[in-house]
């Protein structure tokens, strides 16, 4: 599933439904969405964006960990498939892998999973009771 992802979603009128998809669903806000472009082309005016990173060793660490189907994988293939991803999302015509020029950087590289959902509902509390970064 991972694989197909990319290629169909840079196909434009994919893109154009998906995208107008997502909006209906988000409305006027009060939801969490990920996804690779949301901040830039779903939802370019959320309240709050964040680009969140890991070193890919981490990921490739952590996607391992979730497969469950494929236990045989190794760490190594896992990492070389994602970077392959992210070098095809980030030079893709349509709706490229980029952080919003707004979106906060949050690096899990050193964290756990409970600071990471910490760290995001530390940044959401900020901006609903309108302290700005500094």
């Amino acid at each position: 599933m991972n694989a197909a992802v990319s290629p169909v979603s840079a196909v434009p009128r994919v893109r154009e439904l998906l995208v107008h998809q997502q909006r209906s669903i988000i409305g006027s806000g009060g939801i969490v969405v990920e996804g690779r472009d949301i901040g830039t082309v779903v939802a370019p005016t959320a309240r709050l964006k964040i680009y969140l990173t890991a070193d890919p060793s981490a990921r490739a660490q952590r996607r391992s960990a979730e497969m469950t189907d494929d236990h045989d994988r190794e760490v190594d293939t896992v990492q070389a498939d994602l970077l392959r991803r992210d070098a095809y999302d980030s030079s893709r015509v349509t709706a490229p892998l980029a952080a919003a020029d707004d979106a906060v950087a949050l690096d899990s590289t050193y964290l756990t999973l409970d600071e990471v959902v910490e760290a995001i509902l530390a940044l959401a509390q900020q901006r609903v009771s309108g302290v700005r970064d500094g």
